[in-house]
């Protein structure tokens, strides 16, 4: 049996030289302890490792708590997705989420 693999490789630039885009990614990285999940919301290449060196962390996930409490920095998010970035499918539910509204002031 063989096996063929084929690379796609972007057209050469004006020096003649191809470059290799990496898509990035927004998605969870996991960390905690065993059976103590928690997350991160990082800005990575997607061939990256899961937990591997991220671009940004641009919030964190914690399923633990009742409700599970979500802090991200939705401006960041939006500038990373204009830059190109794409969304794992839990992310963007997430986001999705409404915002926590800020704790109103006691007088």
């Amino acid at each position: 049996m063989v096996c063929l693999s084929i690379v796609a490789l972007n057209p050469p630039d004006s020096s003649g030289q191809r470059i290799l885009k990496s898509v990035l990614m927004i998605r969870l990285a996991r960390f905690g302890a065993r059976k103590q999940p928690y997350y991160r919301v990082v800005v990575i290449e997607k061939e990256h490792a899961r937990n591997g060196r991220p671009v940004e962390v641009v919030g964190t996930y914690n399923p633990r708590t009742n409700p599970a409490t979500c802090d991200l920095k939705r401006e960041r998010i939006e500038h990373w997705v204009s830059k190109g970035a794409q969304l794992s499918d839990r992310v963007r539910k997430l986001l999705a989420a409404p915002a926590p509204a800020a704790a109103a002031p006691v007088a």
